[in-house]
């Protein structure tokens, strides 16, 4: 509730894509400001982040999940009552690009549905670096 004794709305937002594809950095750019050059591999994380639409707010439930083969199996946890998904490549990692035909959109189709989907290319400061090209 709002300080009004309004009720606010609430979104849900999940984030998938290949193992180190740059999901939790650009959660950490979006929720906190910030880029976190280094961090552990995530299994499952969330967040909240207040979200300003049309003058009102909502609370934006963004969940974090891990992209390795590891957790097909727990990944779909995550995706009852989403709203919106994020799938993520790594523009330095072309079979990242290509799992998102393969294995993302087939697996998000099947566990929401028609839920809007959005394709998202991570870190493409990589992509003129010399090492990433060769």
């Amino acid at each position: 509730m709002n300080k009004n004794g309004n009720i606010r709305k609430s979104r849900k937002l999940v984030i998938v894509g290949d193992g180190m594809c740059g999901k939790t950095c650009l959660l950490f750019a979006f929720k906190d400001d910030r880029f976190i050059p280094t961090h552990d591999a995530t299994i499952f994380d969330t967040y909240v982040a207040d979200i300003q639409v049309d003058g009102k707010t909502i609370d934006l439930a963004l969940f974090d999940t891990a992209g390795q083969e590891d957790f097909d199996r727990l990944r779909p946890l995550s995706y009852p009552d989403t709203s919106v998904i994020l799938i993520c490549f790594s523009v330095d990692c072309p079979v990242s690009a290509t799992s998102v035909i393969e294995k993302w959109m087939p697996e998000v189709r099947h566990f929401c549905g028609q839920c809007p989907v959005i394709l998202v290319a991570c870190k493409k400061d990589l992509r003129t670096n010399t090492e990433t090209i060769e």
